[in-house]
């Protein structure tokens, strides 16, 4: 289990660093000390758990997901308790108060592997989920997510474009993502989820990024990094 920490207090990453060696499985990928690096160590280290705190230099915990494309586990380590119903609902796994007890870590490190993240990592087989039950005002139905071209992040919810309704789907886009068939479906940007089966055509983009065209006239720009992933993934 790859592990960043994330905190500007040396004193409380180094009492980080010590309480995690009682964990044999854990490995410390890298510290950051600021909203602009804590992002840029997420992206460059791949971390499975990201130990953040919420006040850093240059914004918030809540900050760094939101700029974030994909977030790993979150477990939120802060000396205050004023932010714990925010804390959940960006789905962060458990959050911990300072000082932090190595009981309580335990359990946050425990709520990681029961989420399934490093053994899906590991290539533990996950059966891609097909179909999700929907409402829309009066109407719900089941949807079988290989017939949505697209699904956009709000908050904690994805709408699902459909040619007939754009219902909202309780879960987040990264949890969606997490379920859907990796072959079938490509995180565009932060902010969408496309299905490959329905693009029509890829056009060049502002700044190297790549624009998706989908059945029926809608089009997704890619973000910078996507795009680069995506034309590695199309490479021989």
């Amino acid at each position: 289990m790859k592990v960043l920490i994330a905190d500007d207090e040396r004193l409380a990453r180094a009492e980080l660093r010590r309480l995690l060696t009682a964990f044999p499985e854990v490995e410390v990928v890298g510290e950051a000390t600021h909203v602009d690096e804590t992002c840029e160590r997420v992206e460059a280290l791949a971390p499975d758990l990201l130990l953040l705190d919420i006040q850093m230099p240059g914004g918030t915990g809540f900050d760094v997901l939101d700029r974030l494309e994909a977030p790993p586990d979150v477990v939120f380590t802060t000396a205050h308790d004023a932010h714990a119903l925010r804390a959940f609902q960006v789905n962060a796994l458990d959050y911990l108060l300072k000082p932090i007890e190595a009981a309580r870590l335990a359990e946050a490190l425990e709520r990681v592997r029961q989420r399934g993240r490093v053994q899906r990592a590991a290539g533990a087989p996950v059966t891609p989920l097909e179909r999700v039950f929907v409402r829309d005002g009066e109407r719900c139905w089941l949807v079988t997510l290989s017939q949505v071209p697209l699904f956009s992040s709000e908050g904690n919810y994805a709408r699902l474009h459909l040619p007939d309704a754009e219902p909202l789907l309780a879960r987040s886009l990264n949890h969606l993502e997490e379920r859907l068939d990796p072959v079938r479906f490509f995180r565009a940007s932060r902010q969408h989820l496309i299905n490959l089966d329905f693009v029509e055509a890829l056009e060049p983009g502002p700044g190297g990024t790549l624009i998706a065209r989908l059945r029926g006239g809608r089009e997704v720009e890619m973000s910078r990094r996507q795009s680069q992933r995506f034309r590695e993934r199309l490479s021989p």
